[in-house]
């Protein structure tokens, strides 16, 4: 009986398979991000893809802020019902060896008009409201990955995250203030400039 390198045929299977495998990677691979393209850029309306813009921004004049306090506990009423400093959206950082007028900083969301914390929210929390554009985050879509945390291009984050809540937190000009009975939002009032005692803060 003639011997057989038993190891010849396998051998060349595995490496016909192998290269299938490869080829057909590269071709699925190509295959999904023409498709992605398709999808993303072709398929899609175009409203789809652009975010609306904010119809309005908290600006903070630097040398009228007495550093009280004032808007941080009132924005923690509003949207939590107790007064936390560590719980509001606008925050002020001090600096005890700076000198005036930057011994005091004012930290609030920009609304930016294309914003990374809205992009990079996976399930979308993070969102623009559709009717004023106001960015904004959804409590009970934000499953605490943190994403928008780390993609805020400003020091510190604009978003933060809420400790005692468990999820991601933002400025969203007061839409949504359930212990407040004043109407907020752009067109409203923001309780952060209802409450500060030197009309530091305003909305434009």
């Amino acid at each position: 009986m003639a011997d057989i390198d038993k190891t010849d045929a396998p051998v060349a299977a595995k490496d016909m398979t192998r290269r299938q495998f490869v080829t057909g990677i590269g071709a699925g691979g190509m295959g999904l991000v023409l498709g992605g393209l398709l999808v993303k850029g072709f398929l899609l309306p175009e409203e789809v893809l652009a975010i609306p813009a904010s119809e309005g921004y908290l600006l903070v004049d630097t040398k009228k802020c007495a550093g009280c306090d004032s808007c941080m506990l009132a924005c923690s009423l509003v949207h939590y019902g107790r007064e936390n400093l560590a719980l509001s959206r606008i925050q002020i950082r001090k600096n005890p060896f700076g000198k005036f007028p930057d011994d005091m900083e004012q930290v609030q969301c920009r609304q930016c008009p294309y914003p990374p914390c809205v992009d990079a929210c996976p399930t979308g929390a993070n969102h623009a409201d559709p009717e004023t554009g106001v960015r904004m985050i959804d409590p009970a879509k934000c499953i605490g990955c943190e994403r928008c945390v780390e993609a805020c291009p400003f020091t510190p984050s604009r978003v933060q995250w809420n400790f005692e809540d468990k999820h991601a937190q933002k400025c969203d000009l007061c839409k949504d203030t359930p212990y407040w009975n004043r109407e907020g939002g752009p067109g409203g009032t923001q309780a952060c400039a209802a409450v500060c005692p030197h009309d530091a803060i305003s909305f434009t």
